[in-house]
């Protein structure tokens, strides 16, 4: 029976590598003296709260399902810590008793990171977002510019038309766009066609100035303000950044926010002793 649901385990896995739906990965990495739950006991849960395998304890179980929701949501990979009674704890508490420690690990296939413009920005980013683990993909309308020699970490690239490549492209819940193009006019076109999908994150980079006349635009034509209302622009985060490279770090920053649900603070400011922080704890980001 247990390698039979070791052989499920890896096989979904596998699969969520693969581009299936996600997975979590719940392993006891530590647990109370004389304590059900053995070390090593694993079981992985679906984006729809089925499961596979089990922990030894219900109430680590229970526990450990509350917060599978929030995972899938951040990504997570982290460890948390839960007392005999099934109570969350923080890593300070834990510290202070002997508790359970449950590594949570959300195997998905990598994000992609759609960088629509080829320029100095586009390059800087997708070097850095190559970097961060996200699958890079590049549209841009000049030869020169889209091509492998100069995107060689790319794994998708295409040149052509902007509302010509974007209608109908490929873009999921797991895909973060950018729009970094050599004109308004351009990121207007591509704006228009990435807003209304199902991104994860779409941004456009810009003074306010232009770029809220561009969603202006957008909500006159017709596109649903809710859309136009989550896109983050001007883009990044607010560190000072000067060149195509610092750029580049403020936009795959904020990314990274949006995609674990950090709080853009300081980490001397940060008291939450965890990766990610609580959907409690959250700023909302800023959209314009």
């Amino acid at each position: 029976m247990a390698q039979t649901t070791t052989a499920l385990i890896l096989s979904e896995v596998a699969a969520a590598l693969e581009g299936g739906p996600p997975v979590l990965i719940s392993t006891v990495i530590a647990s109370p003296l004389n304590a059900a739950a053995a070390v090593g006991a694993k079981m992985l849960i679906r984006p729809d709260g089925s499961k596979a395998g089990g922990l030894g304890d219900d109430m680590l179980k229970s526990a450990v399902l509350a917060e599978a929701p929030d995972a899938f949501r951040r990504h997570s990979v982290e460890t948390i810590y839960v007392d005999r009674s099934g109570q969350r704890l923080s890593r300070l508490q834990a510290a202070e008793g002997d508790v359970y420690q449950v590594m949570l690990e959300v195997h998905e296939r990598p994000a992609t990171l759609l960088i629509v413009g080829a320029g100095h920005v586009g390059r800087a980013l997708a070097t850095i977002g190559a970097m961060c683990g996200f699958s890079i993909e590049i549209v841009d309308d000049r030869a020169e510019y889209a091509n492998a020699e100069r995107f060689p970490e790319a794994d998708r690239i295409t040149c052509g038309r902007f509302d010509e490549v974007l209608d109908g492209y490929p873009i999921d819940a797991n895909t973060y766009v950018v729009c970094v193009t050599r004109g308004h006019k351009h990121d207007e076109t591509s704006l228009r066609l990435v807003a209304p999908t199902d991104a994860a994150y779409v941004g456009m980079i810009g003074s306010k100035r232009r770029v809220n006349a561009v969603l202006q635009h957008l909500v006159e034509d017709g596109i649903d303000p809710r859309a136009v209302e989550r896109v983050h622009t001007p883009i990044g985060l607010d560190i000072g950044a000067e060149t195509p490279e610092e750029i580049a770090v403020s936009i795959m920053a904020e990314i990274i926010r949006a995609r674990r649900g950090g709080s853009a603070l300081s980490m001397r400011e940060v008291s939450r002793p965890r990766r990610g922080v609580a959907p409690e704890d959250r700023e909302r980001p800023r959209t314009r």
